[in-house]
């Protein structure tokens, strides 16, 4: 796929979804106990154990309150998967609280693997 196709699919919170699926981001996690939980192995994750690969800030085009923000997420066990969190005065605290303590945090562009 050439930059300007993926950058078109990554434009929405869903295309952006599914190009990370695409790429094994298959993991839907969750926040639990102050801990990552990943469904798929019914394990928990201190933030010390987990790597940002990547994250997507999203704007509602008709609701400036439907902002959010996805988080490309690989376990140091080799789990690689997905939370979303809004953003602003609808956030979700416990999301918030994990991300900050998460101390490898990587911002790519768009096309970069």
């Amino acid at each position: 796929m050439d930059t300007q196709t993926e950058q078109k699919s990554m434009a929405t919170l869903s295309g952006c979804i599914n190009e990370l699926v695409k790429d094994g981001y298959i993991d839907n996690f969750k926040i639990k106990d102050a801990q990552l939980y990943a469904p798929s192995n019914g394990r928990l994750y201190d933030s010390t154990e987990v790597e940002i690969d990547n994250f997507y800030r999203f704007e509602g085009s008709s609701n400036p309150d439907d902002n959010s923000v996805l988080y490309a997420i690989s376990t140091n066990d080799g789990v690689h998967g997905m939370i979303v969190n809004a953003y602003g005065p609808y956030a979700n605290e416990q999301v918030n609280n994990f991300i900050k303590n998460v101390e490898d945090i990587k911002k790519q562009k768009p096309g970069v693997a």
